[in-house]
């Protein structure tokens, strides 16, 4: 089914035409006896709106199961010719418009739109919208825009036992119809399209206060057990204190609700006063602190979203980078500053960086301040660049001018702009303006530029072991050739009884292909060298021979995480370029992971090994190593704290990796109870966790498989159902995932998303061979046919895993084809260059083999 694809020159178009003053949303979610509706909705929506220039056209967004009328103006419109794919016609503006929409909207099952969940323990109905970046005409007609800014009334009529939350908390409840309840919201402050909200159902609610702010907790009802409301309460607290404190600009709106909700597509999303969040924050078993730390970072990254975005917006998706860049760089700032979370910087250069540095190495990297020709193009854009890279370009202009100066930019930046909308230009004035320093230079070196630099240390020391020669040497690929400047410091580290401590540092601003650092120089040589300590700067680093080597005898013995975080990082990298042989990175992780104190770190780590094993080593090799990760995690199991993360994590990583017999019979037995581990709480998601890894070799089938699914008979559970059975090692369970991923359109979002996971699997390798044909020939069809979100997961999770020859090939025959659609070519370019990269790595882990 085609879908509307609003192009930014029309967007343009469309804004410099209309300005929008109001929205009256009127939506029936109940089937008209004061019970849920089940396929659609009735919403009618009235707008408000001037034309400059009358007697011109425009158009308005819609996508609905019938338009029962429209009026403009007191005219009706004839509706016969209306498409989804078009919207509706808007003939003959005059200078002040009201247009009335009557519509029946579809329900979603894809997260897309007004979502529509049914519970599988007590068969309650759970609503919530998602509108991001287009979706808003899903449920209700409007210039689907970011920059037609208007305030939005809000009314529903709904069950009378339902809870009913919108954007704002001013309202009025009265008897509807047959039972049902009608909740007149107060409008809303302007506010974007894709920011509005609502969420209906039988949700359990807890509320609490801030400095006189109303502050709302929803889950669904069999959720709510596991609510641990107090500690989401607590941080998000913390989070208003320090943004009212740097920001020094009011919470803009007038209440604040968190609300987890069923099959959501994201972590989280910034309604105004109304953020929704993917339920699996609500955790149902135990966790390990890592995951309190990112849903931590959830919290402060949204709550940063009422200024950077909701507040003020982004003119058009382009500059997306302004709501997703300086969320995630204050939150993190935020945590570091403000919550128990103190290392978030460590945790920052381990993921988010790492995210970063992977997808600007790819063929679809794109500048932060990206070129967004249209929504398609957006809906495959939030990613590390948006994100992750350009937080950590925050992070260096940061360094670069100061905290203060570049706090004081932003909020000159909100009192200029509040509640309007901007581009890069409207935030370099107030950032040049508060700095002193004209940032255009740096604007255009890290904001319109792709790809990653590769900082090297380059020396030679003298007879007495001291530095007769320092200097950085910087390089760029060919693609991309830009060398930039960078603001860093050098760090260097001695072995002494102390452990690894650093004995000197010295900050420098690194220019050009080559940079003397001429203070080291007569210094004495280190046993680590590490370029960017303190991680400052937005770069991947290289390590000497002698860093190596003391990182593989000595990595323990850092005391300070974040550069154990920065050596880690630099090591990987060097993997996934072929630098250092892959199998050198699993023996380097497996020796150095114990003394490993934070937990989010050890567990990218464990992560990055198993990518290693199923991605980088000689396959030949590949056997011995997954037996090696086996037994470390089975002995550091047997070794760890008892309840500890540490304990937690190995069960998990044996649970993966378990290859021998006596590796899957330690699983057997963790799932069955035969084997005890003192202080591991063999819960729910324990028990899939050891159960996927049985079914994934062929030790666990379909009668495991459905005793599980009846002992945990909820949502999560039957999201973990779908995953096994796609894990089985059968060619008809292979065939049976494929079509249903490809072309079952009664499974939801999040099922469908975790079906396709469970397809490839490294230890099924020949057994999925024939799917790398099957996925070239099938997947274009498959684009045209499913929702956005669907064929996106389907498209990534489902490129074939078989690292050959063969697969790149055939990437390379479909990419050809220049008539597929640019978001669908850009996946798959995605998927052909891990394959490429993969076999490359492979390369160099088959010569150290050789040579060992």
């Amino acid at each position: 089914m085609a879908v509307p694809n609003l192009t930014r020159d029309a967007a343009a178009a469309r804004a410099q035409l209309l300005t929008v003053h109001e929205y009256d949303l009127q939506l029936d979610v109940t089937d008209g006896s004061g019970h849920a509706g089940a396929e659609t909705f009735r919403s009618t929506t009235t707008i408000r709106f001037d034309a400059a220039t009358p007697g011109s056209d425009t158009f308005v967004d819609l996508v609905a199961a019938q338009v029962h009328s429209a009026t403009l103006n007191g005219t009706a419109l004839d509706v016969s010719g209306y498409t989804e794919e078009g919207g509706l016609a808007l003939p003959g503006l005059a200078a002040t418009n009201e247009l009335v929409v009557d519509a029946e909207c579809r329900y979603s099952r894809t997260g897309e739109g007004l979502h529509r969940f049914v519970d599988p323990e007590d068969d309650a109905v759970y609503l919530y919208s998602h509108f991001e970046p287009a979706e808003a005409k899903r449920m209700f007609a409007c210039f689907d825009q970011p920059d037609l800014k208007a305030t939005f009334a809000v009314h529903v009529t709904a069950p009378f036992d339902w809870q009913v939350v919108s954007n704002t908390g001013g309202r009025t409840i009265e008897a509807g119809a047959a039972g049902s309840q009608l909740v007149h919201f107060e409008p809303t402050k302007r506010i974007s399209t894709y920011l509005v909200a609502l969420v209906a159902g039988p949700y359990a609610k807890v509320t609490d206060s801030h400095e006189g702010l109303p502050l709302g907790i929803y889950c669904r009802a069999s959720l709510a057990q596991h609510l641990d409301a107090d500690a989401i309460f607590e941080v998000t607290k913390q989070g208003f204190d320090f943004y009212h404190r740097v920001f020094d600009y009011p919470y803009p709106f007038d209440k604040y609700d968190q609300l987890f909700v069923p099959e959501f597509n994201a972590g989280a999303m910034e309604n105004a006063g109304c953020v929704t969040f993917l339920e699996d924050y609500v955790f149902r078993s135990r966790t390990s602190r890592a995951r309190y730390e990112r849903r931590a970072e959830t919290i402060l990254h949204e709550l940063a979203h009422m200024w950077f975005g909701d507040l003020v917006t982004m003119r058009w998706w382009d500059d997306l980078w302004l709501n997703e860049s300086f969320a995630t760089y204050i939150s993190t700032l935020c945590q570091a500053e403000a919550t128990e979370y103190t290392t978030a910087w460590t945790t920052f250069a381990n993921t988010e960086k790492s995210w970063a540095y992977a997808q600007d190495q790819l063929p679809s990297t794109h500048p932060i301040a990206a070129d967004m020709v249209d929504v398609a193009a957006v809906e495959v854009n939030f990613d590390g660049i948006t994100y992750a890279k350009g937080a950590s370009v925050l992070k260096q202009l940061v360094a670069y001018v100061g905290q203060d100066a570049f706090l004081s930019g932003v909020r000159r930046y909100f009192r200029t702009h509040e509640y309007g909308n901007t581009t890069l230009a409207d935030l370099l004035g107030p950032l040049s303006e508060a700095t002193g320093r004209d940032l255009t230079a740096w604007a255009q070196q890290w904001l319109q530029t792709s790809q990653v630099n590769t900082l090297r240390p380059v020396f030679e020391t003298d007879e007495d072991g001291r530095y007769r020669s320092f200097a950085i040497e910087q390089t760029a690929v060919a693609e991309h050739p830009v060398l930039r400047d960078h603001r860093l410091a050098v760090g260097l580290y001695t072995a002494g009884p102390e452990g690894l401590t650093r004995t000197h540092r010295v900050e420098l601003d690194v220019r050009g292909a080559r940079t003397e650092v001429g203070q080291l120089l007569g210094h004495p040589a280190a046993d680590l060298v590490l370029v960017n300590d303190d991680d400052l700067t937005y770069a991947k680093i290289r390590l000497d021979e002698r860093s190596l080597a003391t990182l593989r005898s000595r990595i323990g013995d850092l005391a300070d995480p974040l550069p154990r975080a920065l050596c880690w990082s630099a090591a990987w990298d060097m993997t996934r370029d072929g630098e250092l042989a892959a199998r050198d990175w699993v023996a380097l992780v497996l020796a150095g992971v114990d003394a490993e104190t934070e937990i989010s770190v050890v567990q990218s780590l464990l992560a990055r090994v198993q990518a290693a094993l199923s991605n980088y080593v000689d396959p030949a090799w590949a056997d011995s190593g997954w037996a090696a990760l086996g037994d470390k995690a089975l002995a550091a199991l047997h070794a760890a704290e008892p309840g500890s993360d540490a304990q937690l994590q190995w069960s998990r990583t044996l649970a993966s990796a378990a290859r021998t017999e006596e590796q899957v019979a330690a699983v057997r037995g963790l799932l069955d109870g035969s084997l005890e581990v003192p202080g591991l709480e063999v819960d729910a998601d324990a028990r899939w966790a050891f159960l996927h890894g049985l079914v994934a070799v062929g030790a666990a089938g379909d009668a495991e498989i459905d005793a599980e699914a009846d002992r945990d008979a909820t949502a999560t559970g039957a999201r973990r159902v779908a995953t096994a059975r796609a894990l089985r090692p059968t060619e008809a369970a292979k065939a049976d995932t494929w079509e249903r991923a490809f072309r079952d359109e009664s499974i939801a979002n999040s099922t469908h998303e975790a079906m396709v996971a469970g397809f490839w699997h490294p230890a099924q390798r020949g057994l999925t061979a024939p799917y790398v044909t099957r996925y070239f020939a099938e997947i274009a069809p498959m684009w045209e046919r499913r929702p956005g979100e669907i064929a996106k997961n389907a498209v990534e999770y489902l490129f074939p895993k078989q690292v050959s020859e063969e697969t790149v090939r055939a990437a390379d025959a479909w990419l050809a084809d220049p008539g597929h659609p640019a978001p669908l070519r850009r996946l798959v370019s995605e998927g052909r260059d891990g394959v490429a990269r993969s076999l490359h790595a492979q390369q160099r882990d088959r010569e150290a083999g050789a040579r060992s």
